[in-house]
């Protein structure tokens, strides 16, 4: 999107803000949604708490114990490591 085009977007939603401003029902609606919006593109999939870190740092060592684990070679890279394995 060029820069103009941003810009106009921009002002389209200002505008259109404006209006839904007057209306208290409509505004806490653009509200909720643009909290859902906002945490959507701030949000990290990968982000886990402490616990789950740890439960599947156990699960991978019970993986491993069990046998189910890969295993690079001595003195493999690891391209060929995923070649072998991949």
């Amino acid at each position: 999107m060029s820069t103009l085009q941003l810009g106009a977007l921009n002002a389209e939603i200002l505008r259109n803000l404006g209006i839904v401003a007057e209306d208290e029902g409509a505004l806490q609606r653009v509200a909720k949604y643009l909290r859902r919006v906002a945490r959507e593109l701030t949000s990290d999939p990968t982000e886990m708490t402490r616990e789950e870190f740890f439960k599947r740092v156990d699960e991978g060592r019970e993986q491993i114990r069990r046998g189910e684990g890969l295993k690079m070679l001595p003195n493999e890279n690891l391209e060929d490591f995923l070649k072998r394995v991949g």
